[in-house]
């Protein structure tokens, strides 16, 4: 990408952001991938909660925001670690509205997709210009970070409603988001305003590296490679590190120049291609969503198990529903709790809590096909799972609330 410098009055800073450069959407997508692994590792695996984690990133965000602004020119290991932190801190935003909060995805997207527009305009009236290669106010830097959370947000939404909600799975999804950043690069660099097609990519990288992330380290018997987020987290922070102790020796990502900054190329059509560019995707999107929404509804349910009960007086037995739920049957949901309650009672806490870890993966399958037929019985019943979740995985579990709350889960699932 080509780009015009003219000077920049009242200049304080020097550029605060690095070159766009293979190296840019290396480190993007592999701090991507960390805000998903990093997440869930220190959500489920150390025991912090959903809200431990958030309050701890977000301080650790904030400290890390401080520095990045007081800094006078790109550094790039403050830089990448500011970036890789928004990326578990905006994961969080998301996950807590979904899950503390109770906001459908779909809701969540449209959201973030709203306050990230938001934010671009602001900046535009304010500044005249969205390129990044012109960070070099305090208020140009506050637009840029403010817009990164927001993707970052946007991303986790957005992937996860394809791949949970809709049911495409984070393979398919990762898929098609690779179809979707081809396509922008090729427009990109076949005329497409390059500051949108730069936006564009930047949210794409979320549920691409979230995909990537989760690939790795779900188990196997999720299709994925059964790394775990430890193991995945280590391997995609190492990366990071050697990555950005490359470049702070190489400086190969430093914007040239101080003198000037540059500007958006001018006669380009960044208005008329960004309303053409963003109609064609809503409407695409729109249209997808309710394709594949359409056809998760029209799913037949499950044949719904019957026993036959005898009859008084020695007819011929009639079958009767052994489930009523209106998710249809919930019979294996069940068995696993059961199961789970079971091993509790014998005394098997490594074994209870091994047997829950099914009734998670069977249960997120199954969102997709369970959800649209009544959700808010799937609401219902997912607050007692995830009830149950924290019970079992609680760094001191009290076994009289890890059965009480199975008990009530089975309650619910009749």
């Amino acid at each position: 990408m080509t780009s015009v410098r003219v000077p920049v009055p009242n200049r304080t800073l020097l550029n605060k952001v690095p070159e766009v450069t293979l190296y840019f959407w290396l480190i993007k997508v592999l701090c991507t991938t960390v805000g998903e692994t990093a997440a869930d590792f220190l959500n489920v695996d150390l025991g912090f909660g959903l809200t431990g984690v958030s309050i701890v990133t977000g301080v650790l965000l904030a400290v890390a925001l401080v520095f990045q602004f007081r800094a006078t020119r790109y550094v790039a290991g403050l830089y990448w670690l500011t970036v890789a932190i928004v990326s578990v801190f905006g994961t969080l935003v998301t996950d807590n509205l979904t899950d503390n909060a109770g906001l459908p995805l779909e809701a969540s997207t449209i959201l973030f997709g709203v306050l990230l527009a938001v934010t671009f305009v602001v900046w535009y009236a304010s500044e005249k210009t969205l390129s990044i290669h012109s960070i070099v106010t305090r208020r140009r830097e506050t637009f840029y970070w403010l817009a990164i959370l927001f993707t970052f947000a946007l991303g986790t939404a957005t992937g996860d409603l394809m791949a949970e909600v809709l049911g495409l799975g984070y393979l398919v999804t990762g898929a098609i988001v690779v179809a979707l950043v081809a396509v922008t690069a090729i427009a990109w660099q076949s005329g497409l305003h390059p500051v949108l097609a730069f936006w564009f990519i930047y949210v794409l990288t979320r549920p691409l590296g979230a995909s990537l992330g989760d690939y790795l380290s779900q188990p196997s018997r999720q299709g994925g490679l059964g790394l775990g987020a430890t193991v995945t987290s280590l391997i995609f922070v190492a990366a990071i590190i050697v990555t950005v102790v490359y470049l702070s020796a190489t400086k190969a990502d430093v914007v040239p120049g101080e003198a000037a900054a540059p500007v958006d190329e001018p006669g380009r059509g960044g208005g008329w291609q960004t309303a053409v560019f963003l109609a064609v995707v809503l409407t695409a999107g729109g249209v997808g969503y309710a394709l594949r929404t359409s056809a998760l509804q029209a799913d037949p349910s499950p044949q719904v198990p019957v026993a036959l009960q005898p009859v008084p007086g020695g007819g011929p037995a009639q079958p009767v529903p052994v489930s009523t739920s209106p998710l249809g049957d919930l019979s294996t949901f069940r068995g696993i709790g059961q199961d789970t309650l079971n091993l509790l009672s014998s005394g098997d806490q490594a074994g209870a809590t091994s047997r829950v870890d099914d009734l998670e993966i069977q249960w997120d399958d199954a969102e997709a096909r369970l959800k649209p037929k009544d959700k808010a019985e799937w609401t219902k019943v997912d607050g007692k799972i995830d009830k149950v979740l924290r019970e079992l995985r609680a760094a001191n579990p009290d076994q009289a609330g890890e059965k009480d709350a199975l008990t009530a889960l089975l309650a619910t699932l009749g």
